[in-house]
């Protein structure tokens, strides 16, 4: 039985220092040793990030409606400096989408001055020309993406199937509401007034908001024609060293090269490169036109652009080239 010793105002013997020094060190050695305990650490709480906007629900299957013909009696106007589709339209006071079905060899993008348009009119102004009939192309898929002040773009891919150049291709885009009533229509048509054979192209419509977030989009084939390979509106520009750089984001692509004509050709005024983004599924995320001008025989001319994805992460771009005298 240990007792208790206390000392009070004493001094301890220098020669007493060394046993009670080996007493310390007897009753320590009994002692637990101290475990340090570590408390848990903190939760992390994560942080927000900016993601892409989703894509409208994807739509089971494409409807069609019939393609509308224009009346077959139309009458001819020149055009002038500053005209464009819609204005004419208005002017005549018909429907775009027939202006457009009337004259499917002139493009609502380059129309030039001093080509005579057909004006789709009654009986009351006659002329005896006849209407062009489209050829069939196909549409493999419509994607629509909401924008942020509530509109809407969206997307009709044209597939051309046929071994022939096609042209001036354009199509009808409604917006149905959920319960099936029409809440817009726009005229679609793609990037460029070519269409090359066994090659796709989006046909492109913006729809200003509100539009519903639930809407369904529908499409309606109206335009498109066949024209010769050597057709001399259009020169054999072909692109060269192109690279595509896709951001680690996934959320837009950097394009560059070179369009080249070939020694014997007549120079370019007009220059376009279409680029076409689609994501992981093969769907159209993003489209961009880049225009340049001056090309001479034998040169080429340089691009860099950007394009951007309205939707999910863009993982591959394919590139159209376009020059007219």
């Amino acid at each position: 039985m240990w007792r208790r010793i206390i000392l009070r105002n004493h001094l301890i013997p220098r020669k007493l220092l060394p046993a009670l020094a080996a007493l310390f060190l007897l009753l320590t050695s009994y002692c637990s040793p101290i475990t340090p305990v570590s408390s848990p650490p903190p939760a992390l709480t994560p942080y927000f990030t900016a993601t892409p906007s989703p894509t409208l629900a994807q739509i089971p299957e494409l409807v069609f409606g019939d393609t509308p013909l224009p009346t077959p009696t139309p009458f001819t106007y020149a055009i002038k400096a500053g005209d464009t589709m819609s204005q004419l339209a208005q002017q005549f006071g018909v429907p775009l989408e027939a202006l457009i079905a009337a004259n499917p060899n002139i493009s609502p993008n380059a129309m030039s001055v001093g080509q005579t348009l057909l004006i789709p009119a009654d009986a009351d102004n006659p002329t005896g020309q006849p209407t062009p009939t489209p050829v069939p192309f196909a549409v493999t898929q419509i994607q629509c993406y909401p924008t942020l002040d509530g509109g809407m773009w969206c997307f009709a891919l044209a597939r051309n199937d046929s071994a022939d150049v096609m042209e001036n291709l354009s199509a009808r885009l409604s917006i149905l509401s959920a319960d099936g009533k029409l809440v817009a229509a726009q005229m679609a048509i793609p990037p460029l007034n070519i269409l090359p054979p066994h090659s796709s192209l989006p046909l492109t419509a913006f729809f200003p908001p509100p539009i519903p977030a639930d809407a369904t989009p529908r499409v309606q084939v109206l335009t498109a024609i066949t024209i010769p390979a050597n057709d001399p509106r259009y020169l054999s520009a072909t692109l060269q060293n192109t690279t595509s750089e896709i951001a680690s984001d996934g959320r837009t692509a950097r394009l560059s090269g070179q369009v080249s004509l070939p020694a014997d050709s007549a120079p370019a005024k007009t220059v376009w490169v279409a680029a076409v983004a689609y994501d992981a599924a093969g769907r159209v995320t993003g489209f961009r036109r880049w225009e340049g001008s001056g090309l001479q025989p034998g040169g080429s001319l340089t691009f860099d652009f950007t394009v951007a994805s309205l939707g999910s992460r863009v993982t591959r771009v394919e590139l159209f080239v376009e020059a007219r005298p």
